[in-house]
């Protein structure tokens, strides 16, 4: 057994201090310090301790992608991800040729337990089912209409669908969906859906919007379109709190409208965690720049976000305290998933984060294994 000791602990909506956290490979509970017998400790020195954090929209990091589709990509992408507190993710496809989605699925299903960092809890099927008109870093040359014979193979690990809701055959494609595989999170993203479309598709089972004003027509009042839907609706959304994709006021605005229906997410590309330059994103170059990622057109190509950094600008650029804040990317995508994660609560699964104030990550442990240490500091 081991305990977590002097932490400043985050449990549901509030902090918890002067107790220990005790686990194995998974939360065993919350108790006082008495007989520490037998038990490993671990000093937080006054930190923070929070479940780990879930990252449900991931391209690629550290130089590697998902669309890679070998093990070395998404081995090298778990292990960056621990030193940013994510423990768990699921790992985002783009729009490319069928082949290629096909082989980085195969990839994904082969091996996604196998990797020795942040966990793989599923995929994330960003596209190829969107757009043109909204396509962002997308590759418009294959983007395809919905098509449940695509995909039907892999409904085992796919946990989250993106999809342009307005396509043909989009709604079919959602009622399909939602009734026989209803782990799957429907999201609207990458769309040109009007107002009363959206509205429409949240009853068919869209149940969540991706990453929220982008890729999306911009809010006016007299049409205000699938961004005025959800801040109207009870659907959940995500964002980029990178202050590139979304500006601070848009930050406080969003989880002012949505609270606990807010997640954040990074939309990082492989050159999350590495140095400025030229990299790739779904088979298209990308400059990256004073943390900033776009193609050659000027067009945003997802992020070079760390998941603590997005805590850190919630909590200086918008109304979002810490709790709020930890429990976006913790207790709210858990729930959404439907897996015993992101809870400090008996049961659940020992992946735990110690950070400080500023949100440097100071450990990670996974499973109730200590993944990451920041050797500076712990």
């Amino acid at each position: 057994m081991k305990a977590i000791t002097n932490a400043k602990l985050i449990v549901g909506d509030k902090i918890v201090k002067e107790k220990i956290l005790l686990f194995d490979n998974k939360i065993i509970g919350i108790d006082t310090l008495s007989n520490t017998q037998n038990i490993d400790l671990i000093d937080a020195k006054g930190n923070y301790v929070s479940a780990g954090f879930i990252d449900m929209h991931i391209h690629g990091s550290g130089g590697a992608d998902v669309m890679d589709a070998t093990f070395e990509a998404i081995e090298k992408l778990s292990g960056t991800l621990i030193s940013t507190g994510t423990t768990s993710f699921l790992a985002t496809t783009m729009t490319m040729p069928t082949e290629v989605i096909d082989k980085a699925l195969r990839n994904i299903k082969k091996y996604k337990d196998a990797v020795s960092g942040a966990k793989i809890i599923g995929v994330h099927l960003e596209g190829p089912f969107i757009n043109a008109l909204r396509h962002g870093a997308q590759d418009k040359n294959h983007l395809q209409i919905p098509n449940v014979q695509l995909i039907k193979k892999y409904m085992d690990i796919i946990k989250m669908i993106t999809l342009a809701p307005e396509l043909e055959g989009a709604e079919r494609f959602v009622k399909q969906i939602a009734t026989e595989y209803p782990h799957v999170i429907l999201s609207a993203g990458h769309s040109e859906a009007n107002y009363d479309e959206a509205m429409e598709s949240f009853k068919w089972g869209i149940c969540h919007a991706t990453h929220l004003f982008n890729a999306m027509p911009n809010y006016h009042h007299r049409n205000p379109g699938l961004i005025g839907a959800v801040f109207e609706s009870d659907v959940s959304c995500d964002i980029i709190a990178d202050l590139v994709h979304t500006h601070a006021s848009a930050l406080d605005v969003a989880y002012r409208l949505k609270g606990d229906k807010l997640m954040l997410i990074t939309d990082a590309m492989r050159a999350g965690c590495m140095k400025s330059g030229t990299y790739d994103l779904g088979g298209q170059e990308v400059e990256v720049k004073e943390g900033k990622a776009f193609l050659r057109d000027g067009t945003l190509a997802g992020s070079v976000l760390k998941m603590n950094e997005a805590l850190s600008n919630m909590c200086k650029h918008s109304s979002m305290g810490i709790v709020e804040a930890v429990n976006a990317v913790t207790k709210i995508p858990a729930q959404k998933l439907g897996i015993k994660k992101g809870e400090l609560k008996k049961g659940y699964d020992a992946d735990i984060v110690i950070f400080d104030k500023a949100f440097h990550v100071m450990q990670t442990i996974i499973d109730g294994e200590t993944k990451y240490t920041r050797i500076t500091e712990l």
